[in-house]
């Protein structure tokens, strides 16, 4: 068995943007796919739905299952770990894709929002890698790549502003770094993947963080964890990675052109003062309004109501 023929991953979020992406790579490699995220009919506010994306990977002879998952429900991330197993019998690979992102000080963020990025971010990845290691060792193999940076100093002094979305985020890291502890004699490795740039995903236009000529394509995050699993997980694990490090260590590339979302403008590397940037404008423009929203759904009815 190769690192990919024949086996069996599990990628949250993968009815659109780079989990679907992802999927279609790996089952192109002839491992079977199972497809967890809550989008199951088309037509909706955002593009792309899990039996889409099944349907295009069986489309070109590919093995996949395509399953509704919210990631914050437990019941939901118990059957998938369940329902993989009782169709494909192994469960080899997890990608903990799904994110959500809120960019508000502590005072404007409701508990709700905290709980959501929270819930998505930190809790899922744990819940899931708890589900699927037991099952993963019996097979004595196995990778888990989490979405989350790398533990910058430098962050320490750029997390105000978005205090919720980054401790969700660096609580994935730790995952990371524990599980790599935990799992060192399994053959079982745990990894991070984070990206140099912004990166021009629906979500990422939708809410309006940053601007087309500083993005980067979903294929250089895709190629990237492709890398990753291509390394032997016995030797290769408790890392936290950036995408071009890992295009450079493993595949020799240093030509990141092919990877711009405009063809002629090379994307500006995201330093954390760039992100405190970024992130004010999208407070502004997009927060705000999700927060004002949040309060008037908050406060009480006027007499009579």
């Amino acid at each position: 068995m190769t690192h990919f023929e024949d086996r069996v991953a599990i990628i949250t979020g993968g009815s659109r943007g780079i989990g679907k992406a992802l999927a279609l790579a790996l089952a192109r490699k002839g491992t079977a796919v199972v497809i967890a995220a809550k989008t199951m009919d088309s037509g909706g506010r955002l593009p792309g739905s899990v039996p889409e994306t099944v349907g295009e990977i069986e489309a070109f002879g590919g093995r996949a299952l395509g399953l509704r998952c919210d990631v914050r429900d437990d019941a939901d991330l118990q059957s998938v770990v369940d329902q993989t197993m009782r169709r494909f019998g192994r469960i080899d690979i997890l990608v903990n894709n799904a994110g959500a992102m809120w960019l508000q000080a502590v005072e404007g963020t409701p508990q709700k929002r905290y709980d959501l990025v929270m819930d998505i971010n930190a809790r899922a990845p744990f819940l899931l890698a708890h589900h699927c290691i037991p099952h993963m060792r019996k097979g004595k193999w196995g990778h888990i790549v989490n979405l989350s940076p790398p533990l910058d100093p430098d962050v320490l002094q750029h997390i105000g502003g978005k205090v919720a979305y980054m401790t969700s985020k660096l609580n994935a890291t730790m995952l990371t770094f524990g599980l790599a502890q935990e799992l060192a004699a399994d053959g079982i490795a745990c990894n991070t993947v984070w990206t140099r740039t912004l990166i021009g995903t629906l979500a990422t236009q939708n809410l309006g963080i940053g601007s087309p000529e500083n993005w980067r394509s979903e294929d250089i995050v895709v190629d990237a964890i492709m890398a990753v699993l291509a390394q032997d997980p016995a030797k290769f694990s408790g890392n936290a990675l950036v995408d071009d490090e890992i295009l450079a260590r493993f595949n020799g590339l240093d030509d990141l052109s092919r990877y711009r979302f405009v063809p002629d403008h090379e994307p500006m590397p995201m330093t954390w003062a760039l992100w405190d940037a970024v992130a004010d404008i999208a407070r502004d423009r997009y927060f705000a309004a999700m927060a004002a929203a949040d309060q008037a759904k908050a406060a009480p009815l006027p007499e009579g109501a």
